[in-house]
């Protein structure tokens, strides 16, 4: 196949050796924002979920990789020994921003026996079980969120402090625009808003994906795909449901929610994205297109995680080497806009457009 290279190693497919290593610190300080007004806002209720999480994911990392690595020793001391002598920063940097992202996905109050269940079966089943570092195809973050969503959905009732008794547990759990009576689109940005200690400071969110995108540790294209077919179908979905205040539902479906907060850390994981440039516009455009459609008719306020997960099931599709490319063709921007067009017109016709 011409124009692109295909290497047989693990992902994330970076150049050099320290790369792995600086991208995963410049995260961990892209999320420094979201994590300080995390602790600001709950107070120790974050910190200990932080902590827990971080235990966890960093401790299941550590096992396995001492129960897989094969080193000489003369007795069972001196293997360990050689054993922590391979263990780099890098199977500690890379579980620690995976266990920072899973922490900041969850309510404040959710249950810490809870939260060390999502931990472990996003650690474990999540990742270690395809082969730990690099080799996953899951988010792991996402995966524990989603377990324990699933399999602990009794626990998140009352897990959300600060609760305005009107609007309920989350902005997006409110009907719009009856939502607008509890929070202005300034609380939404700065948050002021009920929600996951992670994704209700739009502000902070925006700050680590500045940061992320100037370092470039963060590839542009999946959270700009995802981002403009959102807005796409909000926009639509906006003019035939709220005609008058389609600036506000716009607005307000952008910063409310998980979305802003899994575009800039989650999507970008470079582990469980595809390896092309084109892949990764066709990454954005599934995830961004189904965070809309789980959200408008889905039976849940919120489906960021399950889309990314979804997502991550097509990568594997997207970099099939029959038809991976590293350039783009005239074949993929038709093909592109074709799927994007498809979508709004859907979303269109669904929601009832052909009637006004």
């Amino acid at each position: 196949m011409q124009n692109i290279s295909i290497l047989s190693q693990t992902s994330p497919y970076i150049r050099k050796e320290t790369s792995t290593k600086r991208m995963m610190f410049d995260v961990l300080i892209a999320l420094t924002p979201v994590v300080f007004f995390s602790i600001y806002r709950f107070g120790l209720d974050a910190l200990a979920r932080i902590l827990v999480s971080l235990i966890i994911f960093v401790g299941v990392e550590a096992l396995y990789f001492l129960s897989v690595t094969r080193v000489d020793g003369y007795n069972f001391k001196d293997k360990i020994k050689n054993k922590f002598k391979k263990y780099s920063i890098n199977n500690f940097s890379a579980p620690a921003v995976s266990a920072v992202i899973y922490a900041m996905l969850l309510p404040n109050q959710l249950h810490l026996y809870v939260v060390v269940m999502g931990a472990l079966f996003g650690a474990a089943i999540g990742k270690m079980i395809f082969g730990g570092l690099g080799m996953n195809i899951f988010n792991p973050a996402a995966a524990g969120r989603v377990f324990i969503a699933l399999a602990f959905t009794t626990f998140f009732t009352g897990s959300y402090g600060f609760i305005d008794a009107a609007a309920g547990a989350t902005a997006l759990s409110t009907s719009f625009p009856e939502v607008l009576n509890s929070y202005s689109l300034i609380d939404l940005l700065v948050g002021n808003i009920p929600g996951s200690m992670g994704e209700i400071n739009s502000l902070a969110i925006l700050f680590g994906l500045a940061y992320l995108l100037i370092r470039k540790s963060a590839d542009y294209r999946p959270v700009l795909s995802g981002l403009l077919i959102f807005t796409a179908l909000a926009t639509v979905a906006g003019f035939i449901l709220h005609p008058t205040l389609v600036f506000e539902y716009v607005i307000f479906q952008l910063l409310s929610g998980g979305l802003l907060f899994g575009l800039t850390f989650m999507i970008t994981d470079p582990a469980t994205s595809p390896i092309t440039r084109p892949g990764r516009w066709w990454f954005g455009l599934i995830v961004g297109s189904l965070v809309f459609f789980i959200r408008s008719f889905g039976s849940l306020p919120e489906g960021v995680a399950f889309a990314l997960l979804f997502g991550n099931l097509m990568v594997p599709l997207l970099d099939y080497p029959m038809w991976a490319n590293n350039r783009f063709t005239k074949k993929f921007y038709i093909s592109f806009s074709l799927v994007f067009v498809a979508l709004v017109a859907l979303t269109f016709v669904i929601l009832g457009g052909y009637a006004i």
